[in-house]
Parts: structure tokens; C-alpha cells; sequence
């Protein structure tokens, strides 16, 4: 099969040819993938950013935001068939320690992977292994490349607003700083969840427009004056600052953004945070760190999308163009996600 695989670090990604992958287990599932997404992290992986944490084996297959069709399925797999449209859960856990019983998937102490980050195979290919905890079955009519990024970029976006919801309740404020391929998910998060008055923060014009169609309220060039703005808009700072960017100073932004006793909610990374204590101690401000979603958000915002509630703003590619997307994205040129299509 054809797959995207980083052979060195700091280096462009090549197309090979390689053996699918096989059953290992009795509830591993083979997927035909439909769809890719293209996510930051993957230039922060091909960058060398994740080599120390998840230590993967190069040459290796990257690609964590997938949904496809079953294509095999292991023995003991019971809850999906041959044939059936699934979107995939990016970590598959083990189901069996502390953490899984809490439903906290993305703290799986036992025998987790993570397809496309750790020393598994991801999805940038035409079939994927996972497991049958990680599949999440769809409506057969839906096309996997339409929702394929939901399963990292969406699931990121709504977890940190399904953790925000009580603190958000009519008479706040939620600032979006980010409307990118995350940012423009959790605006329409927050639009069906919540009764917040949504402020948007970006530098890009097309990326604030796009934001006024999908549920903000008011919109902010990041301009330099943009921290300024957002407090005057707020009344000195919002109830909640979901900061999807947290690099090149956007960090140290979102913390001037937040109010008193307010939370700032960080997604996205590559920066460094640093604030006076004294802030945190007179202000009452929190700072919240959010990592992927469980099995249950990945579940319900499936359900916000076949509803039509969250639309996944994408560009397709053909897997062959793979590194064209990677540039582009890199570029700042792409408005939602890029998805790769077998």
C-alpha cells in the first residue's frame, strides 16, 4: 500500500510503498482509510518535537486523525463488521486500568497506542490497525473524508468547551484565540453548547469571516492592538480564553485576555507560559492544559455533526499530495483541515 512516512527528522516526509498492516490481537480492527486529517502536530512530529516522548522507530507512518471503512476485524471484536463507516478514537486504550475506568482515555496506563505519534503505524496510508475500543460507528452514509479531522482537531476543541460549560452560562464571555483547524470547531462548540458571547482572535481576515458564519459574536484582527480590544470588548478580560495557537507570544496574549477569576483554557503548544504569581494569586486566574478528548466527547460531537450542528471546514487532497498539504499548512494557507484521500 501506499503511506506517508517521516524517514528523518527535519526532513520532508516520502511516499512508500509498504506491506498493509495485520491483525496482531483479537480486538484489533483493520481500517480502509477515507480520510487523513492534517494536523500542527504532524509538523511538530516530522519537526522532532515528539522523538523523546513517544519514541517512535523511523521510517513510520504518521497521520492521528482518521476515519475509513472496516476492512478486517480481529476475533473478539463484537461492536462493528466488515463494511461499517467508523471515525476513530487517535488513542487506543486498554479499557482495564484506573484511568480508562474513569473514562479518561487519553491517561491510559495500560497497553495504549497511538497510531501516527507513538511506535505504531498511522493513518496517512490506505489501511490503518487500531482496535475495536478506538471505533466509533457512523451513519454508512457519511464520507470519512468530511469528518476525518473531528477525530483529533474536533475532539481536542470539544473537550475543553464540554470542561468549560458550567462556566459559561449567560452573561460571559469565551474568547477564540486560533480560528484555525481547531479554533473554527470549538466556535461552533461553543455555539451549541453554550449561551456565551463568542469573541474570535485571529490575524487572518478569511479565518474571521468564516468565524462570523459559524457562531461568533464579535471578531478581532491580531494586530497588536488586539489584547487591548478583547479587554474593552470584555470589560477587562473574558470568563474564558480558549487559546488554540500558545506559541510566538500568543500564550503570554490569551493570559493578558483572561479576567479576573477566569480560566485560560490552553490547546494549542510550542510556546512557553510564564506569569508573575502574584497574578495568579490577585487575580484568582487559572490556566487549564487540555490533551485530546475521551471515547464519550468523540461520541457526542459526532452526534453535533450528523446533526448538523459542527461542520468540518476542509480541504482534500489525494494522499499523493501529501506534502503539498503539509506546506500548505505550514504556510498558513489552508482555512479549516486539510484532509488526505486514498
Amino acid at each position: 500500500m501506499k503511506a506517508v512516512r517521516v524517514h528523518g527528522y527535519q526532513e520532508d516526509p516520502k511516499l512508500d510503498d509498504i506491506p498493509e498492516p495485520k491483525l496482531q490481537g483479537p480486538l484489533d480492527v483493520i481500517i480502509k482509510v477515507g480520510g487523513a486529517g492534517v494536523c500542527r502536530t504532524d509538523l511538530h512530529i516530522i519537526n522532532g518535537d515528539w522523538k523523546d516522548i513517544q519514541n517512535p522507530d523511523l521510517p513510520y507512518v504518521i497521520g492521528h486523525e482518521n476515519a475509513g471503512w472496516v476492512h478486517e476485524v480481529g476475533e473478539g471484536v463484537t461492536n462493528v463488521k466488515v463494511g461499517d463507516t467508523v471515525i476513530l478514537h487517535p488513542q487506543p486504550s486498554c479499557g482495564l486500568c484506573v484511568m480508562c475506568r474513569y473514562g479518561r482515555d487519553m491517561q491510559c496506563t495500560g497497553d495504549a497506542f497511538f497510531p501516527g505519534l507513538s511506535n505504531n503505524d498511522g493513518g496517512m496510508a490506505e489501511y490503518l490497525r487500531t482496535t475495536a475500543r478506538a471505533c466509533v460507528k457512523l451513519n454508512p452514509e457519511t464520507n470519512p473524508a468530511d469528518v476525518a479531522a473531528l477525530a483529533d482537531a474536533g475532539i481536542t476543541a470539544y473537550h475543553a468547551v464540554r470542561k468549560a460549560v458550567p462556566l459559561l452560562f449567560p452573561g460571559t464571555t469565551a474568547v477564540v484565540q486560533g480560528a484555525g483547524g481547531l479554533g473554527h470547531i470549538g466556535i461552533q462548540a461553543l455555539a451549541a453548547l453554550t449561551a456565551t458571547k463568542i469573541i474570535v482572535v485571529d490575524k487572518n481576515p478569511a479565518a474571521l469571516e468564516l468565524a462570523k458564519q459559524i457562531g461568533a459574536d464579535e471578531t478581532v484582527v491580531a494586530d497588536g492592538n488586539h489584547v487591548a480590544a478583547v479587554q474593552e470588548l470584555t470589560g477587562g478580560g473574558a470568563t474564558v480564553v480558549f487559546d488554540f495557537v500558545a506559541e510566538q507570544g500568543a500564550e503570554l496574549d490569551a493570559w493578558q485576555m483572561t479576567g479576573p477569576a477566569g480560566y485560560q483554557f490552553m490547546l494549542g503548544y510550542g510556546g512557553e507560559f510564564t506569569a508573575p504569581t502574584l497574578d495568579f494569586v490577585a487575580g484568582e486566574k487559572n490556566v487549564i492544559g487540555n490533551i485530546v478528548g475521551t471515547y464519550n466527547d468523540l461520541a457526542e460531537l459526532m452526534v453535533l455533526a450528523q446533526a448538523g450542528k459542527v461542520t468540518l471546514h476542509t480541504k482534500q487532497y489525494p494522499l499523493d499530495s501529501a506534502l503539498d498539504a503539509l506546506h500548505d499548512l505550514d504556510a498558513g494557507k489552508v482555512r479549516g483541515r486539510a484532509i488526505l484521500v486514498p
